[in-house]
């Protein structure tokens, strides 16, 4: 399928998700999912929305991914959100630019998707086509239950921008930073209440936490300061198999490493996520940078707020 001008020759995706037990063959068998979409994966999307109204999706063979690419440099945020596409679609084809290039990428509003997701999640089958109307779209058709022998099919098309292939490289995976502290997060609703509340105090807070398992959040105003204490996190235990060659086991391990960040950015993280994830902890580069990642069955989910003096 070609999809016109501004897609580069030959690019297709076509995916397809059933409902299990809904007219699948022997050899189309579902994955053991009860639902077309479980709706964890619809919740992915919708965190995904919260956090940011333009990303790029990036489609291969094997994943999904949702980039937002800030330039932490300069203040900007960053975001990098993995999925299995194996576990996502019961059938799956994409052709790239190329053998040897054989991905896509597609500048999206992930709040147009969360939306058609939404409509689709108690579909019988659902059909995403990546296709030409008066612009580049990602179609999807969710062929909806009905009492009648007469289907019943909703069609969405979601407008896109194709990423020329030049572009590419300003969209791959980030470097996990040399952090100096890694520590798994206190339950989320927690943390996120806490910052609710220093919200109303402060534009700025610094989260701290050391190898001991010790995190602190805090502010410090002209006219309050606020601090809260938690103990017995855990630290991730990165080495052979972590992306740091090694971990910062020479550190003192009741030194603590700190970011100051910009509140309201951490508060739209903690905000937006809907994934509930089985493991969320974040890494810090000593003033620099906060590095939170959130991991789910075959989802992971990182982003990164930068550091303010």
């Amino acid at each position: 399928m070609n999809v016109g001008a501004g897609v580069e020759e030959g690019q297709k995706v076509e995916a397809q998700m059933r409902r299990c037990g809904d007219n699948v063959t022997r050899d189309e068998a579902c994955g053991g999912a009860s639902d077309t979409l479980k709706l964890w994966r619809i919740r992915v999307v919708n965190t995904v929305s919260r956090l940011t109204k333009a990303c790029v999706l990036r489609l291969t063979c094997d994943h999904l991914y949702f980039v937002l690419s800030g330039r932490v440099a300069t203040g900007g945020v960053s975001m990098w959100c993995e999925l299995s596409q194996v576990n996502f679609f019961d059938e799956f084809q994409l052709e790239g630019v190329s053998a040897d290039a054989n991905e896509i990428f597609l500048e999206v509003a992930p709040e147009n998707l969360s939306r058609a997701l939404k409509t689709a999640q108690n579909a019988k089958s659902v059909k995403i086509k990546l296709t030409k109307k008066n612009c580049p779209c990602l179609t999807l058709a969710a062929e909806l239950p009905s009492l009648s022998s007469v289907s019943r099919v909703v069609t969405h098309d979601i407008p896109v921008d194709v990423i020329p292939r030049r572009l590419w490289h300003d969209f791959r995976e980030p470097q996990m930073p040399d952090f100096d502290v890694s520590i798994y997060l206190p339950p989320l609703k927690t943390m996120k209440s806490v910052v609710d509340r220093m919200k109303n105090l402060s534009n700025y807070l610094v989260l701290e936490a050391n190898l001991n398992g010790e995190m602190n959040l805090k502010i410090e105003t002209e006219l309050v300061s606020v601090t809260t204490h938690f103990k017995e996190l855990g630290n991730p235990p990165w080495g052979d198999d972590g992306s740091q060659s090694s971990s910062p086991t020479h550190r003192d391990p009741d030194l603590m490493a700190e970011a100051r960040v910009d509140i309201k950015k951490l508060q739209q993280f903690l905000t937006g996520q809907q994934v509930n994830p089985s493991r969320a902890m974040c890494n810090i580069v000593h003033r620099r940078i906060l590095h939170l990642i959130f991991l789910h069955e075959d989802v992971s989910l990182q982003y990164f707020i930068p550091a303010v003096m």
